[in-house]
């Protein structure tokens, strides 16, 4: 079975999606502008707003960034970087920054069409995500593309990379690092996610936006630290960075060697895995957000992108470089491990340990809400209750599993997840065009155009009263 999924795994992450992946990141980019250059500073100012700009919609803008943060910014930050310059050298590091740049276009986009078509169920809180663009946005016709990518994204959540994939994760690095048993570990994480996740989104969003920021600090704290240690080895890590991407690596102490396409396939795939750009799961929970304007959240999910990718994968991937380990024999944890150790002996590895926690606990919180609304789109909110049960119950679950077939399904689920969205983000682009038009003219002049339709905050609000 293993060996099946990982056959089905090899395909779908073929060049073709990877092309799909990116190119879509490029074509966005031509569409916006170059949205991600030149609106950066907004998007930082966008987050902290209050005023005019927040409208109707179930969290702020600040604890919609820190949300989806916890659904993105987890073991792939980490663990997803090591791999990848294990597999493709110091040059992966590279295309992990290219993916992550066209990426910023494709999640402007996202959250911008989250917002625009987002609607509110039947107990008053608001659904959006690309199921919701396709059926609004690109017609009824179109819902059965919608439903698709709600199914998969709901096993994803509850079977993938959303639950045991995180929690096993975080029982084995315990047990490694404090010899704490899996059983013990496991009920902890059992009993902190059921009583958050049973609190709705809006627990969700306030034990995010605690925890976010910590892990954001303590992890900043430490990767910043050891590349001040080593700031002399800083210069020569970017030029082997830039001159590997475009030359490849040679064999070097326990380094294979890695080809410049190794590099390009190994630095794409796994920075588009870890910032989830395309797939379709950060608007989700961007639909949320209290914005009065779609492009106001498009900024926001710039945000999101620029620190979950550009800053997070640039601190470990440097850290691995300057510390000479990626020239070891590791992968995974066990590498970027070694690179903390290198500069803080054992209390490295504590240092590690609780940043893997803290970035795949938050994953889990941050799933649950994008499953949650899935299964909403599929089948109502009356499920909502059982869905949290098998949720919290393959938590626990999770901790004993063997996830090779797991990670494998994780992998072939988000693939599955990424098609229908991209097809609507390349349909839909002339709206995200339009939306952001708009919004430049309304923050340049304080008007609204003549042909303004009512904002989607406003339009939400209106559903909502007349219910």
């Amino acid at each position: 079975m293993v060996d099946f999924l990982n056959l089905i795994d090899g395909y779908v992450w073929g060049p073709p999606l990877l092309l799909l992946l990116v190119g879509t990141g490029v074509f966005m980019t031509i569409r916006t502008g170059f949205v991600q250059i030149l609106r950066l500073p907004l998007a930082f100012k966008l987050i902290f707003s209050t005023g005019k700009n927040q409208d109707a919609g179930d969290v702020s803008s600040f604890k919609s960034l820190c949300t989806a943060l916890a659904a993105t910014v987890g073991t792939g930050n980490i663990v997803g970087v090591a791999t990848a310059i294990h597999a493709g050298g110091p040059g992966a590091l590279f295309w992990m920054w290219l993916a992550a740049f066209f990426g910023m276009a494709t999640k402007f986009a996202e959250g911008t069409l989250a917002v625009k078509y987002r609607e509110v169920d039947n107990k008053g809180n608001i659904a959006g995500g690309p199921m919701f663009y396709i059926k609004n946005g690109m017609g009824m016709k179109w819902k059965w593309l919608g439903a698709l990518f709600a199914f998969f994204g709901m096993f994803a959540a509850i079977f993938g990379i959303g639950n045991t994939t995180q929690v096993n994760s975080i029982v084995e690095v315990v047990k490694v690092a404090f010899g704490v048993d899996v059983l013990w570990t496991g009920l902890i994480l059992f009993v902190l996610t059921t009583v958050i996740i049973f609190g709705g989104l809006q627990t969700i969003a306030q034990t995010s936006s605690k925890i976010v920021p910590a892990m954001a600090v303590i992890y900043l704290v430490t990767t910043v630290s050891i590349l001040l240690m080593f700031a002399d080895n800083v210069p020569a890590a970017v030029m082997l960075v830039l001159d590997n991407a475009f030359t490849g690596t040679a064999a070097t102490g326990g380094f294979l060697g890695a080809t410049v396409m190794m590099a390009m396939q190994s630095g794409i795939a796994r920075g588009l895995f870890s910032n989830e750009s395309g797939l379709g799961s950060a608007p989700i929970v961007a639909a949320a957000a209290k914005t009065r304007w779609p492009a106001a959240d498009g900024p926001g999910s710039i945000t999101r992108h620029f620190i979950d990718t550009i800053a997070a994968f640039t601190l470990t991937g440097l850290t691995i470089i300057v510390t000479g380990q990626w020239t070891a024999d590791l992968n995974g944890a066990a590498l970027t491990n070694a690179a903390f150790s290198t500069a803080y002996s054992s209390f490295g590895g504590v240092l590690l340990t609780i940043s893997l926690v803290l970035f795949a606990f938050t994953t889990v919180l941050g799933w649950n809400y994008y499953g949650e609304r899935c299964l909403v789109y599929l089948f109502g909110t009356k499920w909502i209750p059982l869905y949290r049960i098998v949720f919290v119950i393959m938590t626990l679950v999770g901790c004993f599993m063997k996830l090779d077939a797991i990670w494998a399904l994780a992998d072939i689920l988000n693939a599955l997840m990424a098609v229908p969205n991209l097809i609507a983000l390349l349909c839909l682009s002339g709206v995200v065009s339009s939306e952001l038009k708009k919004f430049i003219h309304y923050r340049q002049t304080g008007e609204e155009p003549a042909d303004m339709e009512a904002p989607a905050g406003a339009a939400i609000a209106a559903s909502e009263k007349a219910k």
